[in-house]
């Protein structure tokens, strides 16, 4: 089968959603998925939920926790580097169907990463591996070079309202 680049990005509700659905789609077409998140590392619901499917996905956070409104450390810094290098290693070694990079557009806005260094993970991808790359803000040779790019676009929402994250449905 031939694998793809696909990016999730733009400032609406619903890329790593979208990204995760995909990976519960490919297990259940008995394909093997390696999931990477920059930044977060806190247990969400859906971290939960992909648990039931240990054997057909495996998910590792890159993160120290939500920086977003301080610069990052050296040690996020270090953090994002460690997970750029295990991906390329889950994308080289041939066991996976599908490789997502949760929030690597973003970790590149805060200079965790490079766009090159997402260049990078692109060229080194086996033509049979589907790689996913999420967050808002994609650079714009990532976008250049990607197969499909979806946009999630942001008409309303009820944080503007005041609403907190709700478990199971933001959270």
């Amino acid at each position: 089968m031939q694998g793809f680049v696909q990016v999730y990005t733009g400032d609406g509700k619903g890329k790593t959603t979208a990204a995760f659905g995909l990976a519960l789609r490919a297990a259940g077409a008995g394909l093997n998925v390696y999931i990477g998140q920059f930044i977060k590392n806190a247990e969400y619901s859906e971290i939960k939920a992909l648990e039931r499917f240990a054997d057909c996905i495996t998910l590792e956070q890159f993160g120290r926790g939500c920086f977003l409104l301080t610069a990052p450390s050296q040690a996020d810094i270090d953090a994002a580097r460690q997970g750029l290098a295990t991906l390329h290693r889950a994308l080289a070694s041939g066991a996976y169907d599908l490789v997502i990079a949760d929030e690597a557009n973003v970790a590149v806005a805060l200079q965790l990463l490079s766009e090159d260094d997402l260049l990078a993970l692109i060229d080194r991808r086996p033509p049979q591996v589907e790689l996913v790359l999420t967050g808002r803000g994609a650079p714009p040779r990532v976008l250049e070079r990607a197969d499909l790019v979806t946009e999630m676009r942001l008409v309303k929402h009820y944080y503007d309202r005041g609403v907190l994250a709700r478990k199971g449905i933001e959270g």
